[in-house]
């Protein structure tokens, strides 16, 4: 059965390869193949290594929502989104420190560089800047096409690190719904979607802990496909959610993907960000309608001494709840809290309490949480 399963999947992904050739060939015929455009994705990095990456797509003119676009406009821009024509085999030039770089893109139009350079990256704020510049793609393309890409390098004086989840912990997805989340993500875009009440203010908080400089870094986890990216980057901007990396997912056939791995896919992005910073101790949020309180209790245990706290939003679901639960009582023979909530005022009286945060930012995060859920005049009006 193993031998089958394994060979129908080899010609699946063999299938899809084709597919891919075809649809690059009839894009080249139709003259389809401009614009092109250069997505970076926000990285992260340490004064020893620069990482970022991105991807070529053609550019179907997806522009920033505004907060009176109907259904209709947003089923359309979704679609566009999910229906991305990618430049494969494109080149990419990355100048830095005096030197030129050059990245070709794979299949689909992803792009890396991973480099240690010869000197230490000096500097200046927690973000650096890089510019990115397509010199060869597989059809005509205008000259001198760039963008810049944001990597994410925390100072040595940053006091912890938070990874967050998004769906069902910043946004509300309803991710254990099908058709909820579907919903949710299809009818609305980053002016509509709902952030959950008081988030912006405590997450402001844990960017600003104690030593008041606002330089801890966040780092966003998510099974959410790349293609969501601008909208959910624009979800964090409007609602004054501190920025950070976006680790999210490739969908698709390729068996280097991981379409059935949500589990895999955190654990793997959260120990390399654990690795990358090893002086660093992290601050973890979730929510218990997936599997975050699973992975988080594995990290614990791959890292001991470097979590400070865990913070679970309870979507009430009461057999997810049990199991996070058992695993806060397994988590506590390791010293480490995790706190299951019903609200992220609760979250922040915990931080407070443990000198994470300031308790003078409580009522502050008070009020963020009733004007998200329109009982105060201002965000909903």
């Amino acid at each position: 059965m193993g031998e089958l399963k394994s060979h129908f999947s080899k010609l699946v992904f063999r299938l899809e390869d084709r597919l891919d050739g075809l649809a690059l060939s009839l894009r080249k015929r139709l003259h389809m193949d401009r614009p092109l455009q250069i997505i970076t994705y926000r990285s992260y990095g340490t004064v020893n290594r620069l990482y970022l990456t991105g991807r070529v797509l053609r550019d179907k003119g997806i522009r920033k929502s505004i907060g009176k676009d109907s259904v209709w406009k947003n089923l359309v821009e979704m679609y566009k989104r999910f229906q991305s024509a990618e430049a494969p085999f494109a080149q990419l030039k990355i100048e830095f420190q005096g030197k030129s770089h050059v990245v070709t893109t794979n299949a689909e139009g992803y792009f890396t560089l991973d480099i240690h350079p010869e000197n230490p990256i000096e500097q200046q704020s927690m973000w650096l800047e890089v510019e990115v510049e397509l010199i060869a793609a597989p059809f005509g393309f205008r000259p001198g096409l760039k963008t810049s890409a944001s990597i994410l390098i925390p100072t040595s004086d940053a006091e912890y690190g938070i990874i967050s989840d998004i769906d069902d912990t910043v946004v509300k997805t309803t991710a254990t719904s099908l058709i909820a989340m579907a919903r949710n993500t299809f009818f609305h875009n980053a002016h509509s979607r709902l952030p959950f009440a008081g988030v912006s203010e405590f997450y402001r908080a844990l960017q600003l802990g104690r030593n008041g400089k606002r330089n801890n870094p966040f780092f966003y986890v998510s099974s959410s496909p790349w293609n969501l990216y601008d909208l959910l980057v624009d979800f964090l901007d409007i609602n004054n959610i501190p920025e950070g990396p976006l680790l999210l997912r490739d969908f698709g056939l390729d068996e280097n993907k991981e379409s059935s791995n949500h589990m895999g896919h955190k654990l793997r992005e959260i120990q390399n960000i654990l690795l990358a910073y090893p002086h660093l101790n992290f601050i973890l949020i979730g929510d218990s309608g997936q599997e975050d309180p699973k992975i988080y209790r594995l990290i614990v245990s791959r890292f001991p001494g470097r979590i400070l706290a865990i913070y679970i939003r309870d979507v009430k679901l009461s057999q997810r709840e049990k199991i996070a639960i058992e695993i806060s009582k397994e988590l506590m023979q390791e010293s480490v809290e995790m706190i299951i909530v019903d609200n992220t005022v609760q979250a922040a009286k915990h931080a407070a309490a443990r000198g994470l945060i300031y308790t003078t930012h409580i009522q502050e995060i008070v009020k963020d949480k009733m004007q998200d859920k329109g009982e105060l005049p201002g965000k909903l009006e």
